[in-house]
């Protein structure tokens, strides 16, 4: 069937991410420029799959063309998933027919791509589908290692914040763990924390699939705690991914086996309290070894980033994948995700996107052997085996947790081993005293 000259659909699906607004303004001007009608849905695909088209309104070039500065989206967003049900997929294609859609831009994340890619298939070519990659989390596999907009600008201002809860920390004597988004992958905390010059980052790539106790996570903590304390330095920042919720045993935490989902099946941390949880163990463990006056907060960073107005990057970069996306539609392609590579925009089609075992879009981590990650690890204060080898920390180690010197390499033997390869880094200095 024809889609000359058909409507252009916009739908954004996901949570937010700064630049989405600057999608919408250079796809509906493209569109519109090229004589079609451009209709923006609003709240993702939740209406449609009720066969409800009273949230799709037609888009203007005036409408839009000073929304750049604004955060979150003009649109809203939803994270309602068509694909679990065959009667939601087919009230959202008929929804489509009616709404005189030929041509589909949908802006998100992973599932959303699925989303795009299931809705696509189930209009057996009635209309042209393609996707904008959307994500603060940066772990959608683009080529090049290119970011996926709204990472540039979640990294930006996570770190403005983490570095005055660093002024904090100094000034207070106190400890931050900042939880930083990043559901699958740590890109996001381990940037955040490389920029700001963090204490410590933690992130879920570094266990690999394994699951392991919350007693691990919180003597890693606590030992580059007690580590700045043997350096005279009673306070820090950690920054820790969200996702390491998943790399804990259920049995350490019971509440992760009853933990809220969203309509993809993903924990929602927020109603998890993952910080909390953390520094309520941390400060246990504190209490077990004598140090119970340390004052340990938590701060989950993730909707102060999500609708921040896009950076420089962010909006120059929002600006040609909204051109390219329309540019590729209206060309006759479709089923593909647009990326940016060096200075020219490429299609990649769905089908190289998806993980044949789980059906689902594939997942960047972050790649633990690279020397990215390995120059971020100096910058950490971590609990190394050289400082249980050196008896005058070890001496100042138990003059602080009340432990012999002995048991203190006995009960954070496991920490140090854990960091083996890595050197003390560049931020230690000597023992003073």
């Amino acid at each position: 069937m024809s889609n000359t000259k058909k409507a252009v659909g916009i739908i954004v699906g996901g949570g937010p991410a700064p630049g989405i607004n600057g999608v919408i303004i250079a796809a509906t001007i493209e569109a519109i420029n090229r004589g079609h009608k451009v209709i923006g849905i609003r709240r993702g695909f939740e209406y449609l799959m009720k066969g409800d088209i009273s949230a799709a309104a037609e888009l203007s070039i005036p409408q839009v063309s000073n929304i750049q500065s604004a955060g979150g989206s003009i649109l809203a967003t939803s994270r309602a998933n068509p694909t679990k049900n065959p009667e939601d997929l087919a009230r959202v294609v008929d929804s489509l027919r009616r709404l005189g859609i030929g041509y589909l831009v949908t802006i998100g994340g992973d599932d959303t791509a699925s989303s795009a890619r299931a809705v696509g298939q189930a209009a057996n070519g009635e209309f042209a589908v393609a996707h904008v990659p959307k994500t603060i989390d940066n772990d959608l596999p683009l080529p090049e290692k290119f970011p996926t907009f709204g990472y540039q600008t979640a990294r930006e201002v996570g770190t403005q914040i983490t570095e005055t809860l660093m002024y904090d920390a100094l000034t207070t004597n106190r400890w931050y763990l900042v939880v930083a988004m990043g559901r699958k992958a740590g890109h996001l905390a381990l940037g955040i924390g490389l920029s700001s010059g963090a204490t410590l980052t933690m992130i879920p790539e570094e266990f690999g699939d394994k699951k392991v106790p919350l007693g691990v996570f919180v003597d890693l903590i606590v030992s580059s705690i007690i580590k700045q304390m043997v350096y005279d330095r009673p306070y820090g920042v950690g920054v820790l991914a969200e996702g390491l919720a998943e790399r804990i045993e259920e049995s350490s935490i019971p509440e992760l086996k009853d933990a809220e989902r969203d309509p993809h099946g993903h924990i929602r941390y927020a109603e998890l309290d993952f910080g909390g949880l953390i520094r309520r163990a941390v400060r246990e463990r504190l209490r077990q070894l004598n140090m119970a006056k340390l004052i340990v907060m938590e701060k989950n960073v993730g909707y102060e980033l999500r609708c921040a107005t896009a950076n420089a990057f962010d909006r120059e970069y929002t600006r040609l994948l909204g051109f390219g996306v329309v540019d590729f539609l209206l060309q006759g392609g479709t089923e593909a995700m647009i990326s940016r590579q060096r200075d020219n925009l490429i299609p990649i089609p769905f089908h190289q996107m998806m993980d044949r075992e789980t059906g689902k879009t594939k997942v960047r981590f972050v790649d633990t052997q690279a020397d990215v990650y390995r120059a971020a690890k100096k910058y950490m204060i971590r609990l190394t085996q050289s400082d249980l080898e050196n008896p005058e920390f070890l001496e100042k180690a138990s003059a602080i947790t009340g432990l012999s010197m002995e048991e203190f390499k006995k009960q954070f033997e496991f920490a140090a081993n854990f960091y083996a390869g890595f050197s003390d880094g560049y931020r230690q200095w000597p023992l003073e005293g």
